[in-house]
């Protein structure tokens, strides 16, 4: 009878050879069994990878998304709230401001004026609101303020109406400066850093785009922000001692304040249409990532009864290995003699 020997060496690599491959399925299988998914994905899709990578790619794309429309929709709420505050300053101030006109006062119309002065430094600088890097009311230039110091504004239209005579012509010139287009040496020229050659535009969903036009060069904002110009005029002293002229002036800063914020609810309302837009797109992008996911998870998804019952298999193998291993170590010439 012939014998086929294996040396000591050649067996003692076998034995580490099929021990390493054990606790290498070991580890994929335990792995499997926490995850749920199968560790050889080539076996799961069977070789065909197209599907995975159509969904992989889809799943990128909603996630990318998901980034946009929650920029989108953090810009649009912090405009609603800019919006808020000024209205929350307007109402207040031109019934104060026509209130004082009307009193004839010249003590109430100066504390009047100077509360106002306070509001208007409020007033830009909630336009000028910075949220996650971006100037919201800066129209496309989102990395520039959109409005000068106020005391840069307020030192343009003192040149402005640097030869008005009366309170009048100064209002007119005030108007004049604010209204002023492109070109005419007025507000947008001035006092207004944005870019408006192009709206702030979001990709929300595939094949959707929503542009946020509304910026601080809006007619409806520029006229609240003329109205508390014309009262921090008057509290820099403008016409000072003319009664008649100081009254007709916070009339004119109450009109404008009064007429701006009545528009700014269109502004919102567009602003709304906005949000209302975005917040769909979230909804369906959420939907079709929690499909994307699903349909992943059915082409990868491992058997939890399949896959404990290797890990069972395996593990009881590698215990019998080690055993085997252990008693093939104890072996002894002196057991055979």
């Amino acid at each position: 009878m012939n014998y086929v020997s294996v040396g000591d060496m050649a067996q003692s690599f076998q034995l580490r050879q099929h021990n390493t491959q054990l606790k290498t399925t070991l580890s994929q299988l335990s792995q499997e069994v926490a995850s749920g998914i199968k560790q050889d994905i080539g076996a799961a899709v069977a070789g065909d990878f197209s599907s995975l990578s159509g969904i992989n790619r889809s799943l990128s794309m909603m996630d990318s998304y998901n980034v946009v429309t929650t920029e989108a929709a953090l810009t649009t709420d912090t405009m609603q709230e800019t919006l808020g505050v000024i209205s929350s300053l307007s109402e207040d101030s031109a019934t104060t401001l026509l209130s004082a006109a009307t009193n004839s006062s010249p003590t109430l119309i100066d504390v009047t004026a100077a509360n106002a002065a306070v509001k208007f430094d409020t007033l830009i600088s909630a336009l000028n609101t910075n949220v996650a890097g971006r100037y919201v009311f800066s129209g496309a230039a989102t990395d520039t303020a959109p409005l000068a110091d106020p005391a840069d504004i307020l030192s343009a239209l003192k040149t402005e109406i640097s030869g008005a005579t009366s309170a009048e012509d100064a209002i007119t010139l005030i108007d004049s400066w604010f209204s002023a287009p492109a070109g005419g040496g007025g507000f947008i020229d001035t006092a207004y850093r944005g870019d408006d050659s192009l709206g702030l535009s979001f990709r929300i969903a595939d094949g959707e785009t929503t542009s946020i036009d509304s910026s601080a060069s809006d007619p409806r904002i520029r006229d609240v922000i003329k109205g508390f110009a014309i009262a921090s005029l008057m509290a820099d002293g403008l016409f000072g001692g003319d009664q008649g002229a100081r009254s007709t002036l916070s009339v004119a800063a109450g009109e404008r304040i009064l007429s701006g914020n009545s528009s700014l609810t269109g502004l919102a309302a567009e602003i709304g249409s906005k949000q209302g837009k975005i917040a769909d797109a979230q909804t369906r992008n959420q939907a079709e990532s929690t499909s994307l996911k699903l349909a992943r998870t059915e082409l990868i998804s491992a058997d939890p009864y399949e896959s404990a019952t290797a890990l069972e298999a395996v593990s009881t193998q590698l215990e019998t290995l080690y055993t085997l291993t252990s008693r093939l170590s104890r072996l002894s010439l002196a057991d055979y003699i």
